[in-house]
């Protein structure tokens, strides 16, 4: 008795998903997405922040002194909106608010060293949460995988 197996890779796959099943991930990556970031948020705590406090706190952390426009536009929010988030910010030691050098108009938004070791304190708790899972929930292929998939979703995001 002779056995033949067809082994089909990604790598082999040339015809595209019909609309139907394109529509069907896309709902299944919004909501494990959703599911992930919910659960990371857990992990990480917003550190007595608001979502909107959080989410500008750490664009300032990681990309550095913005003005007040710049960073509305980061998190999608009107200048007023992000003014009253900033002031919050601002009031609990956690940003720096100067004018702009280069437009007086405008004020430049910075963190500060607390806010930069607050945050630091809750990525990484997120980053090991995240490695414990991915190292003790999923076989050696569903890493590799998985780490396929983040280059894959990387260039999905990208600009």
């Amino acid at each position: 008795m002779k056995f033949a197996f067809l082994v089909v890779t990604v790598e082999d796959v040339t015809d595209p998903l019909d609309d139907r099943a394109v529509a069907a991930l896309a709902h299944e990556l919004r909501t494990t997405s959703g599911r992930l970031t919910r659960a990371l948020r857990e992990r990480g705590g917003r550190l007595g922040l608001t979502a909107s406090q959080s989410e500008a706190l750490g664009f300032v952390d990681r990309e550095g002194p913005m003005t007040v426009t710049a960073l509305a536009k980061r998190i999608g929010i009107r200048p007023q909106s992000a003014g009253a988030t900033i002031a919050a910010l601002e009031e609990q030691g956690l940003v720096v608010v100067s004018a702009d050098p280069d437009d007086g108009r405008q004020k430049v938004i910075a963190a500060t060293e607390r806010a930069h070791d607050l945050v630091e304190v809750s990525r990484t708790a997120r980053e090991d949460w995240l490695a414990e899972r991915i190292s003790t929930a999923l076989s050696a292929a569903e890493q590799h995988r998985l780490q396929d998939a983040v280059a894959v979703l990387a260039r999905l995001v990208s600009d």
